[in-house]
């Protein structure tokens, strides 16, 4: 299993990525796209998602993936 960290830009709402996460993860052959704070694209293919991890409001603003 890999492990995928992403850092979320300074004005993310923590109720909408997790709204976004869970929106993807109920859908088959979607691609989870979140914009990190460099402005980057990451993409997760959400069939390989093991299980999904944010930190608490008070963090980095950090979701990590676990891909099987």
């Amino acid at each position: 299993m890999k492990e995928l960290d992403v850092e979320l830009p300074e004005g993310a709402e923590r109720e909408k990525v997790l709204a976004d996460i869970e929106a993807a993860l109920s859908s088959e052959g979607t691609i989870l796209w979140l914009t990190d704070r460099k402005g980057r694209q990451v993409g997760v293919p959400v069939a390989k998602v093991a299980y999904v991890e944010v930190d608490s409001p008070d963090s980095d603003r950090r979701v990590g993936f676990g891909i099987s």
